[in-house]
């Protein structure tokens, strides 16, 4: 569910015209349902009832600090992957002690910097790591709280570029070697072993997988204790998926069960970090159309929005629902059209070929499902500016993040000495 909907044949975000905000803004531009995220969050967080769980946000999803801020208010924790998402999560009010810094290339600055501000755990991903770690850790005369992340090579059964948990990905402590780089870190100085960690996976929809992940980190956890580990967190990690297109994913209260079910006896505090889940469908990116070309073979509808701005149907061939701003009436005709941007790439489209209503120029069209891996993954290409990012809440909406202009990109530019004079 979202608080995307049609009001008297004008999409609201909440109680919000979205006309109303292209008016003030131009486009295109992201908007947030503050409504939706804090449902999706609630859903989720009610869903592990039973388990002493905390959720933290997968902050890469999306993070914007008011995004984040929304969720810290409800008493979500923050999952980050670079010292740039501690300090955002830091600046929207997450607690230190509710933030697990994870990712499998930490630097030893980023280790430094997780050490002093005291983050709750951090994941390490690799016995160099776990090596570096002890080292920052004893220079500052601190402790480390660590969890081994593991790499259980489980196929999540999702799309090759998201899949985590497999024994060719990066990521995780290879299964076999786990029991070793435990047995080091007991014998490290600045490190507390504190739990396991696990991730397989992104856009996950079967729950088969982690079931299998799962059973393989309990037997983990009764070995681990009875070589004298202290195991008392265990990260679940996320990947939960949602439906962009006709997947039918499971429920969160059909994960929870599974979890309880599995890791239920462990006596373990249970992290969950969900990103997807919580952010996808909170957000759209709405768009206007700059003009209709004909093609010999089919319609290409030409709007502001590019691949710059939303990545994700170019990079994963990703599905998302494209829906005029202002509602069709009924009966009115549709035809196949592809919508794409103005970059200079047969890759900048969102849509090939989809079932439209007649569109004009200067129509504004919501690219739905947005809300995650969106704003994240944007860039400049082509000197295009990044666009801004709105959260809605009742009848109220703000910018949370300006556009970025092309003066704000050439400012950060500069000529060498030896061309100044050309």
């Amino acid at each position: 569910m979202d608080h995307f909907q049609y009001r008297s044949g004008e999409m609201v975000a909440e109680a919000v015209p979205l006309t109303r905000i292209a008016d003030d803004i131009g486009t295109p531009f992201y908007c947030y349902s503050a409504a939706t995220l804090e449902r999706h969050y609630q859903v989720f967080t009610d869903a592990m009832t039973g388990l002493d769980a905390c959720v933290c946000y997968a902050v890469k999803a999306n993070s914007n600090i008011a995004v984040i801020a929304t969720l810290a208010r409800l008493g979500a924790g923050a999952d980050v992957v670079s010292a740039g998402e501690m300090r955002r999560a830091l600046v929207a009010g997450v607690p230190a002690s509710n933030i697990l810094f994870s990712g499998v290339g930490k630097t030893a600055d980023e280790l430094a910097q997780a050490l002093k501000a005291g983050v709750l755990q951090i994941n390490v991903e690799s016995a160099p790591e776990l090596e570096t770690l002890s080292g920052v850790a004893e220079s500052l005369g601190l402790e480390a709280k660590v969890a081994i992340r593991v790499n259980p090579d489980v196929d999540a059964l999702t799309h090759e570029k998201i899949a985590t948990g497999k024994s060719e990905n990066k990521f995780g402590v290879d299964w076999g070697e786990v029991p070793g780089v435990y047995a080091r870190a007991a014998d490290l100085p600045g490190i507390r072993i504190t739990g396991v960690a696990v991730h397989i996976g992104s856009q996950i929809l079967d729950l088969e997988p982690y079931r299998q992940a799962y059973g393989k980190v309990v037997d983990l956890v009764g070995r681990l204790r009875a070589e004298g580990h202290a195991i008392e967190h265990l990260d679940l990690g996320g990947g939960l998926g949602i439906p962009y297109e006709e997947e039918q994913p499971p429920s969160p209260e059909e994960y929870g069960a599974m979890v309880r079910e599995v890791v239920g006896d462990l006596d373990c505090k249970v992290f969950f970090e969900p990103g997807r889940l919580i952010a996808g469908n909170a957000g759209i990116l709405v768009t206007r159309v700059v003009r209709v070309k004909e093609g010999t073979s089919r319609s290409f509808v030409i709007v502001d929005a590019a691949m710059n701005d939303l990545v994700r149907p170019t990079l994963y061939n990703a599905h998302h629902a494209i829906v005029p701003v202002l509602e069709a009436p009924d009966g009115v005709q549709h035809a196949e059209a592809e919508v794409v941007g103005p970059i200079c790439e047969t890759g900048d489209t969102f849509g090939k070929p989809r079932m439209l209503p007649k569109t004009a120029e200067g129509d504004l069209l919501a690219i739905r499902t947005a809300g995650a891996y969106g704003a994240v993954m944007a860039s400049a290409y082509n000197t295009r500016p990044l666009i801004p990012e709105v959260l809605v809440s009742g009848e109220e909406y703000a910018v949370i993040r300006d556009r970025i202009t092309v003066d704000d990109m050439l400012s950060r530019e500069s000529l060498p000495g030896w061309l100044e004079d050309g």
